[in-house]
This record gives structure tokens, C-alpha cells and sequence, in this order.
């Protein structure tokens, strides 16, 4: 209350301002976050991946015999 008299901003443009603030800072925040939370999950899959060749897992041979069973089994 004292700021707003003291440099001259009135109740409402002040709450404006405040709000326009407060959704640049959100707007700003989660897309920080989507873009954190990307990477870490395209670099989890990366690894995941890697472990997963290197044990011998081959997770398209396992999918596509899987779907073939599948398809068999419907006729």
C-alpha cells in the first residue's frame, strides 16, 4: 500500500500488473520444465535402450513375433 502511493500505481493496474507478471513467470516455468522433463525422459530411453542392446534384447524381433501370434491366433 505504501509502494502504491508512494510511486503513484493505483490498486488495479497494480493487481494487473501482478497478474501479468505472475502468468509470464508460469508460462515461463513449465516450459522450462517440459523441456527438463524431455530430456530426461529422451535420455532415459537412450540408456534404457543401450542396456538393453548390449544384454541382447532385441525388442523388435520380440514385438513383431508378438503381433504374428497375435495375428495367427485371430484366423
Amino acid at each position: 500500500m505504501v509502494s502504491e502511493i508512494l510511486f503513484g500505481m493505483d490498486e488495479s493496474t497494480l493487481a494487473y500488473d501482478l497478474q501479468r507478471a505472475h502468468s509470464a513467470d508460469i508460462w515461463f516455468f513449465t516450459g522450462l520444465g517440459f523441456g527438463f522433463w524431455g530430456a530426461v525422459a529422451s535420455l532415459t530411453s537412450f540408456v534404457i535402450g543401450q542396456a538393453f542392446a548390449i544384454a541382447g534384447v532385441n525388442t523388435l524381433s520380440i514385438a513383431w513375433n508378438g503381433f504374428m501370434d497375435f495375428w495367427n491366433h485371430l484366423w
